[in-house]
C-alpha cells in the first residue's frame, strides 16, 4: 500500500477512520483551552491559595473512589488532538455517590469559585469537550466496573454503566442473544459519551440514532442531584440530556433496549459514477420496507487502486472485469451495504439481497462482497487502530468536520464541495448518507435540519504533523472553513453534528427555536453553569440568558 498518513488507501485506514459518530463529546467563555500543535502541553495550573483551597476541601471528601491532582495530561488531550486543557484534578469514582457528592461540593461553593467540572469517557472528543482548565474532570470508565444486567423478554434490555463501553456491551449481550439496535462505527466509546450527542451509523435509517433506542437514565446533574429519569418520569431531564452535550446532567446508568442478534453479516460495496445514481439508490434503499439493515456511502476523489485494495477485506462478483477498473483521476461514490443473517437462513437472505441489488444502478463491475461475523462487522474499525497505534500514526490531529444536510439542498451541496472546493483526495474517507428523519425522536436536545431525510456529511481527516501542505492542519482547517462559509451564503439550512462553536450567538443560530428550551433547562437543572465547559456554550459565574 503507499504511506497510509498521505493516500489512507489501504481498506483498514479506511475503516479506522469511520469513527465519525462517536463520538462521542462546542462558545462563550474566554478561551483558555488552547490550540497547540499534539506534542505540546499546558503547563500545570498556577497553584495559588485559591486552588490550594480547593485541593483541600476535595480531599476531605469520602470517596469510595480517589481524586489524583499530578499526572493528569492524559485528561488534557483528546482524540482530536488540537486542544488541551489541565485540570486541577481528577476524579476516579468507583460508585455514583463519588460523582454526586464531589458536583454538591462544587455547587455549594457557588459562583464564587471557577471550578468546573468534565465528564471524560474513553477521550473521543474532537475540540476538547471533555476538557476543563483548571477544573475537575471525572474519569467516566472509572465507573464502569458495575456488572451490566441483561433483562430478557418481550421487551428486552440491558441496565449499565453511563462509562462502560459499547465493545463491551455487545460482547455481554451477545451471550444472552441479544445486541443493541443502533451503534456508532466505532465502539470503543462509552454510553455516556454517545447518549450525549446522538450515536449514529448506518442503522440510524431504519431505527433511529442510539439515544432513540434508550429507555431510562441514572443522571447526576450539576446540582449534584441523582435522578432516575424516563418519558414517564421527569421526561424533560431525560430528553434534555439525550443529545445535551453533557449540559444538563451527567449520564451514570442507561437503560439500552435490545433486540435478537444475529450471527452473520453479508457485507458489500458497490461504486457509482454520478452523484445522482448514488443518492437516488440510497434514498431508496432507506425507505424500502425490506432493505438491507446497514447502509452508509463515501465520497472518493482520484484514488489508485481502490478495488485492489478492497480485495483484503472483500471479494470481487467478477474478478476479471473488476481488474479492469480503473479509479485515478475520477470522483467515484461508494455504497456500503449489509445484510444480517443467521446460517440456516442463508439462502433465503441471499435471494433477498440479489434482489435488492438488481434493483440498484451501480457499475456491475464493482460488485465487492464478504461474509464475515456479526462481532468483526460491528467491531471492524478497531483492527484498523491497533495497526495504527503500532506505526505511531494514531495520535494526530483528526481535525474533522460532521455535518447534516437538508435533501433538497444536498445535489448543490455536492456539485459546490465536490466540483470547486474539493478536486483531490482529503487525506481521509468523506461519508456522506441519508436518514430517514421519521425514525427520530424530537422530543430530544439533538439539533437537525427542518426536513423529513438529510443526509449526514462526515470529512474524517488526519493531518501530517508538522506538514506546511494540503495534509497539514492549518490547511485542512482552512479547507473546513471554506466548506461552512459556502454552506453559510447558499443558506443550504446545514446543521453540524458534533457541534463546535466559540460564541454563544453561534450556539444561539444553531439551536434555533429550540433555544430557549436549552437553556431553561441549563438554568434548572445547571444553573451555576458548572457542568460541561468545554463546550464553551455557558460560562460559570455569568447569568444564563
Amino acid at each position: 500500500m503507499g504511506s497510509p498518513m498521505y493516500g489512507f488507501h489501504n481498506q483498514n485506514n479506511i475503516l479506522y477512520l469511520k469513527l465519525f459518530f462517536i463520538l462521542l463529546f462546542m462558545g462563550c467563555i474566554p478561551d483558555r483551552t488552547t490550540n497547540l500543535p499534539s506534542n505540546q502541553l499546558l503547563a500545570t495550573p498556577t497553584s495559588s491559595p485559591h486552588s490550594l483551597n480547593l485541593t483541600s476541601a476535595l480531599e476531605k471528601l469520602s470517596l469510595d473512589g480517589y481524586f489524583t491532582f499530578k499526572n493528569n495530561h492524559h485528561a488534557a488531550k483528546d482524540f482530536g488532538n488540537t486542544f488541551q486543557s489541565l485540570p486541577l484534578a481528577v476524579l476516579h469514582p468507583k460508585s455514583v455517590s463519588d460523582i454526586s457528592s464531589t458536583i454538591k461540593l462544587i455547587f455549594e461553593l457557588g459562583s464564587a469559585s471557577e471550578l468546573t467540572v468534565a465528564a471524560r469517557g474513553h477521550g473521543h472528543s474532537l475540540q476538547g469537550q471533555a476538557q476543563t482548565h483548571g477544573g475537575l474532570v471525572i474519569n467516566m470508565e472509572s465507573l464502569k466496573a458495575q456488572q451490566m444486567q441483561v433483562h430478557i423478554g418481550e421487551q428486552p434490555y440491558v441496565d449499565v454503566s453511563g462509562g462502560e463501553l459499547w465493545i463491551n456491551i455487545l460482547h455481554e449481550t451477545l451471550k444472552h442473544g441479544l445486541s443493541p439496535k443502533s451503534w456508532t462505527d466505532y465502539l470503543h466509546l462509552t454510553v455516556g459519551g454517545t447518549l450525549s450527542y446522538a450515536g449514529i451509523s448506518g442503522q440510524a435509517f431504519r431505527h433511529g440514532p442510539q439515544i432513540n433506542n434508550v429507555y431510562q437514565l441514572e443522571v447526576v446533574t450539576g446540582q449534584g442531584e441523582v435522578i432516575t429519569c424516563s418519558e414517564n418520569n421527569s421526561p424533560d431531564l431525560f430528553y434534555g440530556v439525550l443529545g445535551g452535550l453533557g449540559q444538563f446532567g451527567i449520564i451514570t446508568q442507561a437503560r439500552i433496549s435490545l433486540e435478537p442478534a444475529p450471527k452473520m453479516v453479508k457485507w458489500m460495496r458497490v461504486l457509482y459514477s454520478d452523484f445522482s445514481s448514488f443518492s437516488k439508490d440510497q434514498e431508496f434503499l432507506i425507505s424500502s420496507e425490506n432493505s438491507f439493515d446497514y447502509i452508509e456511502g463515501f465520497v472518493i476523489i482520484n484514488r489508485t487502486g481502490l478495488l485492489n485494495n478492497w480485495r483484503s477485506s472483500f471479494n470481487p462478483k467478477d474478478p476479471m472485469q473488476a481488474s479492469k477498473f480503473n479509479s485515478d483521476g475520477r470522483t467515484l461514490y461508494c455504497l456500503e451495504m449489509a445484510k444480517y443473517f443467521n446460517p440456516n437462513e442463508t439462502d433465503v437472505m441471499d435471494q433477498r439481497t440479489e434482489s435488492l441489488l438488481l434493483l440498484l444502478h451501480y457499475i456491475p463491475s464493482t460488485l465487492f462482497l464478504s461474509e464475515v461475523s456479526y462481532v468483526e462487522f460491528l467491531d471492524r474499525v478497531h483492527l484498523s487502530e491497533i495497526k495504527l497505534r503500532t506505526k505511531g500514526l494514531w495520535e494526530v490531529p483528526h481535525p474533522w468536520m460532521n455535518l447534516l444536510i437538508p435533501k433538497s439542498k444536498i445535489y448543490d451541496f455536492a456539485d459546490e464541495i465536490f466540483g470547486n472546493i474539493l478536486t483531490d483526495n482529503i487525506n481521509g474517507p468523506i461519508l456522506m448518507y441519508p436518514v430517514n428523519k421519521t425514525k427520530w425522536n424530537n422530543n430530544t436536545s439533538l439539533v437537525t435540519p427542518d426536513e423529513d431525510v438529510f443526509y449526514l456529511v462526515a470529512f474524517l481527516s488526519s493531518a501530517v504533523p508538522s506538514s506546511t501542505g494540503t495534509d497539514g492542519l492549518d490547511q485542512i482547517l482552512t479547507q473546513n472553513r471554506r466548506i461552512l462559509e459556502y454552506c453559510d451564503r447558499a443558506q443550504l439550512g446545514i446543521k453540524q453534528y458534533l457541534p463546535y462553536y466559540r460564541t454563544q450567538q453561534e450556539w444561539k443560530a444553531h439551536f434555533g427555536p429550540q433555544w430557549q428550551a436549552f437553556i431553561q433547562r441549563k438554568s434548572s437543572y445547571d444553573p451555576l453553569a458548572i457542568l460541561a465547559p468545554g463546550q464553551r456554550i455557558f460560562q460559570k459565574a455569568i447569568p444564563i440568558l
